[in-house]
């Protein structure tokens, strides 16, 4: 799917489920990582992720269209359109469009796995657990000032 496929996908989507025209662009944006598309208030613009085609398929797609829409036709309306808003979670039930989309970080190595140290005191075995590695030489433990040591 390109972009000019995903124009006519949105045009199509707001007539039928909105029964009002998308008169703005709507295109893939390959930066966008943890979300499946977004609304432009500056623009009135819908960008959307490209993984999510690549990873769902087209459901997906129009899922995260429907969703963008509602907060294009509430904004263009003046209403309410934050996630927050009586009137968002009104249309999103009204027109069934989802609220979040599926994970866009499924394979193993897009999850950075998060490294943790464990220091222990030589004296009170007091247990430290922290995500940056510290200098023992500079740091001491906060229960007795003993001197703490890294555990492997």
């Amino acid at each position: 799917m390109d972009n000019e496929e995903l124009q006519q996908l949105v045009c199509r989507i707001s007539l039928e489920s909105f029964q009002k025209p998308f008169i703005h662009q709507a295109y893939f944006n390959g930066r966008l990582r943890s979300t499946g598309g977004r609304y432009l208030l500056q623009t009135h613009n819908i960008e959307i992720n490209p993984k999510a085609f690549e990873l769902y398929g087209i459901k997906e797609i129009q899922g995260i269209v429907l969703h963008e829409l509602c907060h294009y036709h509430l904004h263009i309306e003046g209403k309410g359109y934050q996630h927050r808003d009586k009137e968002f979670r009104e249309l999103l039930n009204k027109v069934k469009a989802p609220r979040f989309c599926s994970a866009l970080h499924t394979s193993k190595s897009s999850i950075k796995k998060q490294r943790r140290y464990t220091y222990t005191c030589t004296n009170c075995q007091q247990l430290y657990v922290r995500k940056i590695k510290m200098n023992v030489e500079k740091y001491c433990c906060s229960k007795c000032l003993g001197r703490l040591k890294l555990l492997e």
